[in-house]
């Protein structure tokens, strides 16, 4: 009845002090915009709703993680599983697997960002939202009922007509007051309380900042790593999506090239490459060379090559040095020599 007569404008209300209502707008706030963290941090960690469902990582860290893989785990043994089909031997296959095993790391990095940042960062949110501010909101409602059964007896103490009904009512006023005053104590001490939550969720939000900052660095030193090792494909092969079909592959130095093309075949030493190489430019002859790569001409001018092809090759005077001609049965066009091993 008095909650009653309150909205419809009937009945006078005792009002909480203005600390007690800051510390309420606070709480609330805190609750709304952890929550809203909290969420979100689930969706940044896990995309896929059916497998945050299925997976229940955050709630039941106690059991062991689900050993189905994950996206990157997925593609590297794609990656991996492709690259010894195609051949390992082969430059691609090769680089499928190198890059296969890179996405398996970076899989289990991932893993792991999930399991420490839900230990560390997602659970003391929640734990916070389900623990902590439930109390609060269970004092508060009983604050609002003492609130409620106070002013009632003071609506009843004003209609007390006869001196004994009154005595009755002041009493009944001191007894709810003396109650509501106690339990507004208790909300405001557990009110307080989110400061020091505020400090806590602090030291947990570091937490999380150091769990990505290790995953991103290991991510990091894998790609690096990855690239290294490819990066004992010649550079024209590894430029090839870059350059418009118009305009022919920008050749890199012949000292460069040699290099890296002898990176990529122990098997041949350096000075058996320029010497093969050197001695073809010189001479007028003609020589027979295995395709390392698949290469896509640029132009007209150019040969398309594929891997593990043997075609003819010779010099002409005035040529570029990094290319020499090229020709399978009727087709002849220019090769990029990073691209070619020599046959005795």
């Amino acid at each position: 009845l008095q909650f009653t007569e309150e909205k419809l404008g009937q009945a006078e209300k005792t009002e909480l002090d203005a600390h007690l209502e800051n510390l309420l707008s606070k709480a609330e706030c805190t609750k709304l915009w952890t929550e809203k963290i909290m969420k979100q941090t689930e969706v940044l960690l896990q995309p896929n709703p059916n497998a945050r469902i299925e997976e229940f990582v955050y709630e039941k860290l106690d059991r062991k993680a689900p050993s189905r893989m994950n996206n990157p785990e997925l593609l590297g043994q794609y990656m991996i599983d492709a690259g010894n089909e195609f051949g390992p031997g082969t430059a691609y296959g090769n680089a499928l697997i190198k890059c296969g095993e890179t996405q398996k790391r970076i899989g289990t990095a991932d893993r792991e960002l999930i399991q420490t940042s839900a230990i560390n960062f997602l659970t003391p949110l929640r734990n916070f939202i389900e623990g902590d501010y439930k109390t609060i909101t269970k004092e508060r409602k009983l604050l609002q009922n003492k609130r409620l059964d106070l002013d009632a007896a003071k609506t009843r103490l004003k209609k007390a007509k006869v001196a004994e009904a009154r005595a009755a009512s002041e009493q009944e006023v001191r007894i709810t007051q003396s109650e509501f005053d106690r339990q507004a104590e208790i909300t405001r001490l557990l009110l307080e309380g989110i400061s020091s939550t505020h400090a806590h969720h602090l030291r947990c939000l570091n937490d999380f900042v150091e769990a990505q900052m290790t995953y991103y660095a290991q991510c990091y030193q894998y790609m690096l790593d990855l690239q290294k090792q490819l990066g004992s494909f010649p550079s024209t092969f590894l430029s090839n999506n870059n350059q418009s079909s118009t305009t022919p592959v920008q050749s890199v130095s012949a000292s460069s090239v040699l290099a890296s093309a002898s990176a990529s075949l122990p098997s041949v030493s350096n000075s058996v490459v320029t010497s093969g190489i050197s001695e073809l430019k010189s001479s007028s002859g003609s020589r027979k060379a295995r395709v390392l790569y698949d290469y896509d001409a640029a132009n007209s001018s150019e040969l398309s090559l594929l891997a593990d092809e043997v075609i003819t090759v010779y010099s002409i005077p005035g040529m570029d040095s990094d290319w020499l001609m090229g020709e399978r049965g009727n087709q002849k066009g220019k090769v990029p020599i990073t691209y070619l091993e020599l046959l005795n």
